[in-house]
């Protein structure tokens, strides 16, 4: 999928992605990773979401990444967060206090700009990324960090015919494929979520669930 996808998702504002809430998973299994205050969480494809807020409530140092700087510049504009903005390598680099967002292409990232991250927390990126993609992710995770780094994962499944993704359908399967030869993986949650969501039945699927990770890096 190209990046022009993404980019023009939020220069046209069709952004039904995005959630102006809290996620509630990230709520009810954030403390299962057992993180100190101070530790650093890195958030992929970040767009502007008010998950960033919330891990910083925790006592966390906030590392993001996102493509779209319309998407940057309204997380900052919205939430009335002063911010300073640099040149950092090939990103633009958004900071406020706690918070540090590189605006650019995520699999430009180096080890180095993730040094000191203890958690990742993927909410949409993964399932943001069609097949081929997904795998080229993982990788590029697997480089980028250090062993013992605990991800909590949001995902979702449903049978992929019935509806072009985004988000994909990522079965579990799949997900012991991608992490399972360098990280140990727990699946917290899965539901059937088709009857909350009227949207994605609009959009044809007969079933949709939820399902949430807890994967540790192991090497």
């Amino acid at each position: 999928m190209k990046q022009t996808f993404w980019l023009e998702r939020w220069q046209l504002n069709q952004i039904g992605f995005h959630n102006a809430d809290v996620n509630p998973h990230l709520k009810k299994n954030w403390s299962l990773l057992k993180l100190q205050k101070n530790n650093q969480v890195f958030v992929p494809f970040c767009g502007k979401t008010k998950d960033l807020l919330w891990l910083r409530e925790q006592g966390h140092k906030i590392i993001a990444v996102e493509l779209s700087p319309i998407a940057v510049e309204a997380f900052f504009v919205e939430n009335q967060l002063p911010f300073n903005k640099t040149q950092v390598d090939e990103f633009e680099l958004f900071e406020t206090d706690g918070i540090q967002i590189y605006c650019g292409d995520f699999f430009k990232l180096s080890a180095e700009l993730l040094k000191g991250v203890h958690a990742v927390y993927d909410r949409a990126s993964l399932v943001a990324l069609p097949d081929d993609m997904r795998l080229q992710y993982t990788k590029k995770m697997q480089n980028l960090l250090p062993t013992h780094t605990k991800i909590l994962l949001v995902s979702f499944f449903y049978h992929q015919h019935e509806m072009d993704g985004p988000p994909f359908s990522i079965d579990q399967q799949e997900v012991i494929k991608l992490f399972g030869g360098w990280c140990n993986i727990i699946q917290l949650y899965s539901e059937d979520i088709s009857g909350k969501e009227p949207h994605f039945k609009a959009r044809g699927l007969s079933v949709i669930y939820e399902e949430i990770y807890f994967i540790t890096v192991e090497n």
